[in-house]
């Protein structure tokens, strides 16, 4: 079979990078939307506890889609995923407007509308991975280092809209008489309203894109189980078995992708050998640290070397996620020995940015632009090792087909809940880390 033009494949590449862009928009929007909101809304810094906890009930989605797979074995991942993009577009859609609603609930006011929003919201986030990434079990390895690029922007968009909004913007004012300086916040160049019509235009593109592939892909993915990219290869470049397996390593063996149909081999792809198992704890490792852990303690160990350096750390720290799934697609690794020694190295450069979470408000070098380096750098290369392992991960257990990326999907879930749920003392309940004051030097420099 000859190679589908250059131009067909670009497209799948930017419809499956697109369709990965509405995974979690939804959630970080309204994550980097925060300062924004609590202004207004009654439970005002005590509404990031309520939050994380609302992400954390989001997990009933799994359950969700659980039921889905009982009630309608076969029916593949299409509704499902359509399910899931209504309504993360309805949830920032019906945001726009009702936001700012308060109602009594007890006696006392609470923002309702926000908070059940968000809950909705959290329940679609949660249940795309579950979907998500078993649809792409019926495209070639290399669409999978493309979803995960459009994660990366899922994160990276918000934090660019939230930036252009002027999100956090202050000057300290001279110190008067009695010698204390106080900050003077600028008003954001739009409101909220704006930011969550824009992230449901983010939505709505993303599932246009889904649209786009079910369009563009010549075999129906809703084929439950079949080996990778079986039916769909049409969208990889060449389909000989030497060019496939080049662009694809990943893939089973050519004698079996040459022509015949095959379920996934357990024993092939190793899902449930000590392989596979270490596989899945990396993974599950990982996303408790990039999902749950370290974002509990970025603003303290960013906030006391500037505010400058805080939105430096969590633009190209989200940056570092595209830029990671872009060498995954040139320069992907396979052993386990190296995973678990870039695994390590990230884990190097975590312990650091903790320990000035748990030194703040005065950590090491505060003051000085040797500080702001190191920790800006500390959460790139961070957050791009982490990713690079995401990504290789996953592309490695792409060769089971469906039941392996299912797998996938829900240890990247749990692995997150269980990091956001050990971070939760620490930081709501027992005050490990402390937050320092605007324009207030208190470290006595």
């Amino acid at each position: 079979m000859a190679a589908p033009p250059l131009g067909r494949l670009v497209l799948t590449h930017l419809l499956v990078a697109l369709f990965g862009m509405g995974s979690w928009a939804a959630v970080n929007g309204i994550w980097v939307e925060l300062p924004v909101v609590v202004k207004d809304l009654p439970e005002s810094w005590s509404l990031p506890a309520y939050l994380s906890v609302l992400v954390a009930l989001g997990n009933l989605g799994l359950l969700v889609v659980t039921l889905w797979r009982r009630l309608a074995p076969g029916k593949g991942e299409r509704v499902p995923i359509q399910v899931v993009q209504g309504l993360g577009i309805v949830g920032t859609a019906l945001l726009a407007p009702l936001w700012h609603h308060v109602a009594p609930v007890a006696g006392q006011p609470h923002s309702v509308a926000f908070l059940t929003l968000a809950f909705v919201l959290a329940l679609a986030c949660c249940a795309s991975n579950v979907t998500f990434l078993p649809f792409l079990s019926h495209l070639p390895p290399p669409f999978l280092r493309s979803f995960f690029l459009g994660q990366g922007l899922s994160a990276l968009l918000p934090c660019t809209l939230a930036l252009i909004q002027g999100v956090g913007r202050l000057e300290c004012l001279p110190a008067p008489a009695n010698g204390t300086s106080g900050p003077s916040y600028f008003p954001e160049r739009f409101r909220a309203s704006t930011f969550f019509w824009a992230l449901t235009a983010l939505l709505v593109t993303s599932a246009a894109a889904f649209q786009g592939l079910l369009l563009l892909l010549p075999s129906p993915p809703s084929v439950p189980t079949g080996s990778p990219g079986q039916g769909l290869r049409v969208g990889e470049p060449g389909v000989e078995e030497d060019e496939e397996e080049e662009a694809s390593p990943l893939q089973e063996p050519p004698n079996q992708a040459a022509g015949t149909t095959v379920s996934p081999d357990p024993k092939a792809h190793q899902l449930f050998s000590a392989r596979g198992a270490c596989l899945l704890g990396l993974l599950a490792i990982t996303n408790a640290l990039t999902n749950g852990v370290l974002p509990a303690v970025q603003s303290f160990s960013c906030l006391p070397y500037g505010r400058l350096t805080y939105h430096l750390a969590v633009v190209l720290g989200s940056s570092a996620n595209p830029l990671a799934c872009f060498l995954a697609m040139g320069i992907l690794c396979r052993s386990l020995t190296g995973l678990g020694g870039l695994f390590l190295l990230g884990m190097l450069f975590g312990a650091y940015l903790i320990t000035l979470a748990v030194l703040s408000p005065c950590p090491p070098l505060v003051g000085t632009s040797t500080g702001v380096v190191l920790v800006v750098l500390s959460w790139v290369l961070c957050m791009g090792l982490f990713s690079y392992v995401k990504v290789a991960i996953s592309s490695v257990l792409h060769g089971g087909g469906q039941p392996a990326l299912l797998a996938a999907g829900v240890t990247i879930q749990v692995g997150s809940l269980l990091g956001a749920v050990a971070m939760f003392p620490p930081t709501s309940i027992y005050h490990v880390f402390h937050s320092g004051q605007d324009c207030v030097d208190s470290c006595g420099r």
